[in-house]
């Protein structure tokens, strides 16, 4: 038996073997495009941000110095445990272990990270959940997305693809747009 590259177990096995599967905190990668994700979103301040798929919290203590308050959801318990050790010194950021589209966070938000989290959905559902973001982003909020570019036999969806559904959303304008060599990072406004 297999397990799915989406689900709970998946995620909480690579963190149980390794406290940073994919070198988040010191890869150059990584590292990159927190810089772009930060570079992106520094135009403003933030009231309410939520990030899912927030690893071990190393964007999320980053967001922490942007946003008034940050809400982070992690599926792995054991990564989510990490990102609240990480962040634990940060009064505006609370980090809860859940899943999209079940536990999504009530009230409304005027920033919304999707990370690297978008290709671990299957097209239509990236598109409902995508809807769902969209009625608790407030007007002008932002959402913005940044996905790797590479090929991986753990993702559903290729990097483009989820920013190509992203565009498709009604009521989100494209104000701002990077291609990278190994990512791309689309920011859009609700009108």
């Amino acid at each position: 038996m297999t397990t799915s590259t989406t689900s709970q177990s998946f995620f909480e096995a690579m963190y149980r073997e390794h406290a940073d599967p994919w070198s988040f905190a010191t890869s150059e990668y990584e590292l990159s495009r927190y810089k772009a994700i930060v570079r992106a979103l520094q135009h403003r301040r933030y009231q309410r941000a939520f990030e899912p798929g927030c690893s071990v919290g190393v964007l999320t203590e980053q967001l922490a110095a942007l946003c008034e308050h940050v809400e982070a959801m992690e599926i792995s318990p054991t990564a989510a445990a990490r990102a609240r050790e990480r962040c634990g010194c940060l009064a505006n950021v609370h980090i809860a272990c859940g899943a999209l589209p079940e536990q999504m966070p009530s009230g409304s938000f005027d920033l919304i990270v999707l990370s690297e989290i978008g290709y671990y959905f299957e097209a239509e559902e990236l598109g409902q959940l995508s809807e769902q973001l969209l009625e608790q982003l407030q007007s002008n909020g932002v959402l913005l997305a940044e996905h790797w570019l590479g090929t991986s036999n753990d993702h559903i969806l290729s990097g483009d693809h989820v920013h190509e559904i992203l565009s498709g959303v009604a009521g989100l304008q494209l104000e701002h747009s990077e291609r990278h060599e190994q990512f791309r990072l689309d920011r859009w406004i609700k009108g």
